[in-house]
């Protein structure tokens, strides 16, 4: 056994654990330690790349797609995004499964290497000499499908942690995931300064510019990721107090291996927390696409200053995320994650209650047609290309404003500045708490049996939600303006607080519920 001064050097990163308690001294060797939280340090790893690959080209897909394929537009942008998701959709189940029953390495390396490929696909899709726009959307999609392995990363980390340290895992997992996101736009940024020509290497017909480099790096990275997950990777499985597990997955024998503790799963549980999971990615989602229509009906903000500015706010959230994210580790040990996620949902929906257009004052009118520039008026589409549509000139940003086509606009109130930054503050407080609470409590309520199908699902209902969210707000805030899209929403919010009250009492640990563990 692993000396208490030898143990209290070898902290999980980012993590908490108690070595030096009875059941911690009694049930893990100190070289089972290390190679626990090394393989789970590798799958911190490949959750930060793969929320990358999606982060990384977003900005960059629409003049990209304009360039490789003149017959593209903003309907069709609508699917290349939605592709990736739908992608994810369709893989995470799967690959839960197959992570059930064969060495986690498998699904890992068959994702990465699908997304691998995908990124080299996207690197060439302007060769092909037409149906250019069909190869990215397929690239994309594929990409969405690699990222299925979602699914597989956190079942691993919920077999190979206990009930101690599964909300600090899940949380640090989390961290990972809004760090790629963050940085992903940070990474394209910087490579905008190859430009649109960059160089060609005739040889293998390769066109290296700002809009293939970021992929190609994303690439080379994905190589790195599966060279580690070869090497290093290593199938660990405890129970809920700390004890290895005996399970298919697992490479090596041991005298110290436990039978997996046998009790039926609540279903009714795991069907409520994947509900709350798509209602919590549903919202954000839909907040994250309207945005930039918002604030430029409220504030007359051109779309060159809708992108820089709702590009602040966002990554200003994407950083407000982290902290959360590392302050839950210790809230959660005096309140309880059922607490957590109940806090924060009324928070969201304080966040939106905020949102609501009160007063006599009115948005700035747009009276010119301004022939779709204006977001909400056709497709979800239309409403993504404001992110990437900045006029070369600042002269020639056209019409600012409220359009006049939105009825709404000439009776509606205008929401101020100061109530959508502080809506903003409230909803980067509540949505990353109860995401990670949502995972936490999902992996505990499955308890030590094999979760990779169950995370399979609840993975694809997130993607299913960040789907379907969009669509929906753009085609309630483009007909009926902001006070409805709103108010619905806290109505949807209030509802998912109603469930969580049902259902409060039946979101524990497994082994609590089975009395095998003292709540």
């Amino acid at each position: 056994m692993a000396s208490l001064g030898a143990e209290a050097e070898q902290e999980p990163l980012l993590g908490h654990s108690i070595p030096g308690s009875r059941e911690w001294d009694i049930i893990e060797t100190e070289e089972h330690y290390k190679s626990r939280w090394r393989s789970i340090r590798i799958l911190y790893l490949t959750m930060f790349l793969s929320s990358v690959g999606f982060s990384i080209v977003i900005m960059s897909i629409w003049p990209y797609l304009q360039k490789i394929d003149h017959t593209a537009d903003a309907s069709f942008l609508g699917w290349v995004i939605a592709s990736f998701s739908l992608g994810q959709m369709v893989a995470s189940p799967i690959f839960g499964l197959w992570s059930n029953y064969r060495p986690r390495k498998e699904p890992l390396t068959v994702s990465i290497f699908i997304s691998v490929a995908a990124n080299c696909l996207y690197a060439y899709v302007q060769v092909p000499a037409s149906h250019n726009k069909y190869y990215m959307l397929v690239a994309r999609g594929l990409v969405g499908f690699g990222a299925g392995n979602v699914a597989v990363i956190r079942s691993y980390i919920a077999g190979a942690t206990s009930l101690q340290e599964r909300t600090s895992s899940m949380a640090n997992t989390s961290a990972c995931q809004a760090l790629g996101f963050i940085l992903g736009p940070v990474f394209q940024t910087c490579f905008a300064l190859i430009g649109e020509k960059g160089m060609t290497w005739d040889t293998i017909k390769l066109q290296i510019n700002m809009y293939t480099a970021p992929v190609l790096l994303g690439a080379f990275l994905g190589i790195l990721n599966i060279i580690l997950i070869l090497t290093v990777l290593r199938e660990h499985r405890v129970d809920d107090s700390g004890r290895q597990c005996k399970n298919i997955n697992f490479e090596e024998a041991s005298t110290d291996e436990v039978q997996v503790p046998q009790g039926n799963i609540d279903q009714v549980a795991v069907v409520a927390t994947n509900v709350l999971f798509f209602v919590i990615l549903f919202i954000f989602a839909l907040f994250e696409t309207i945005v930039t229509p918002l604030t430029m009906d409220m504030y007359a903000w051109t779309r060159e200053q809708a992108v820089l500015y709702d590009g602040i706010i966002l990554a200003a959230l994407g950083v407000e995320a982290v902290i959360i994210f590392m302050g839950i580790k210790l809230l959660s040990k005096k309140v309880g994650e059922r607490a957590i996620l109940l806090g924060g949902l009324i928070v969201v929906w304080v966040g939106f209650f905020i949102l609501l257009p009160w007063g006599h004052q009115f948005p700035k009118i747009q009276w010119e047609d301004l022939h779709n520039n204006s977001i909400p008026n056709a497709t979800f589409g239309e409403i993504i290309i404001t992110l990437w549509k900045i006029p070369r000139e600042d002269h020639n940003e056209g019409p600012t404003g409220c359009p006049v086509e939105q009825a709404w606009c000439l009776y509606t109130p205008m929401i101020h500045l100061a109530q959508f930054l502080t809506s903003a503050v409230l909803i980067g407080i509540g949505y990353p708490s109860c995401n990670v609470m949502s995972y936490t409590l999902y992996s505990k309520i499955l308890g030590p049996k094999p979760q990779g199908v169950y995370m399979g699902w609840l993975t694809a209902s997130g993607s299913a939600a960040r789907i379907l969210g969009p669509v929906f707000i753009s085609q309630v805030y483009a007909a009926w303006g902001p006070r409805w899209a709103f108010s619905l929403v806290c109505g949807m919010v209030v509802l998912t607080i109603t469930l969580l009250g049902v259902v409060y009492r039946r979101l524990i640990a497994f082994s609590v519920r089975h009395g095998r563990i003292q709540e």
